[in-house]
């Protein structure tokens, strides 16, 4: 076989393991797939007519995720969204979010600022509503991501995206902070305008409080 087929071959078996990896991290994350579910590879790979490595190529990278846990040649189950894996996430989150704030910020042109303080805008409205919470943050968060300029940046964020977004989805502000909340959620939204990127990593970790 030539070196050129040879390439061809272990991208397509890369994009096969992608293509299974997003499948059961979406069942996983819609609840699909709820903690203590048992995953068994062959399952797997009969419903998505593939083979068994793939799969297992999957599994592992959502192992390395905390998604969930491999027992060798047995099973793997969903892992749960234990409160100390809540504090974890947040922790990890607020750096990753201060980080992408201040590599964005000063990147940005001022249209794509504007953009970004438009969805601070819809995470500010969303403050009483949990759900909408989630997602309004995820988006600022992913817009200041894809908009940070560094691709080492974007590959990690991509990685560590599918469980930060899980073990946080039903995270929510408590209700006697909520209008305490609203300060760092207004200063990410003027700082990210005046193009302030100090300004834009200390309201971004504060909104995780840190």
């Amino acid at each position: 076989m030539s070196e050129r087929g040879s390439k061809s071959i272990t991208i397509g078996k890369r994009l096969l393991a992608e293509e299974v990896f997003h499948h059961i991290a979406t069942q996983i994350i819609e609840g699909e797939l709820e903690p203590g579910h048992r995953i068994r590879d062959i399952d797997v790979a009969d419903e998505l007519h593939v083979s068994r490595t793939p799969v297992r190529e999957a599994l592992q990278r959502l192992e390395r995720l905390g998604l969930v846990t491999m027992y060798p040649s047995r099973y793997t189950e969903v892992t749960a969204v234990t409160p100390e894996l809540v504090d974890q996430t947040l922790e990890f989150a607020g750096y990753q979010a201060g980080t992408a704030a201040h590599m964005s910020v000063p990147r940005m042109s001022a249209s794509e600022r504007s953009r970004a303080a438009e969805l601070v805008g819809d995470l500010i409205s969303a403050v009483d509503d949990s759900t909408r919470t989630s997602e309004a943050r995820w988006a600022v968060f992913s817009y200041l991501s894809e908009h940070s300029g560094n691709d080492q940046y974007r590959a990690l964020v991509s990685e560590s995206g599918m469980a930060l977004f899980r073990n946080l989805h039903d995270w929510t502000v408590r209700v006697d902070d909520k209008a305490r909340m609203r300060a760092p959620y207004l200063g990410l939204q003027r700082a990210i305008l005046d193009g302030d990127a100090d300004e834009a990593e200390r309201c971004a970790r504060a909104m995780h409080y840190i």
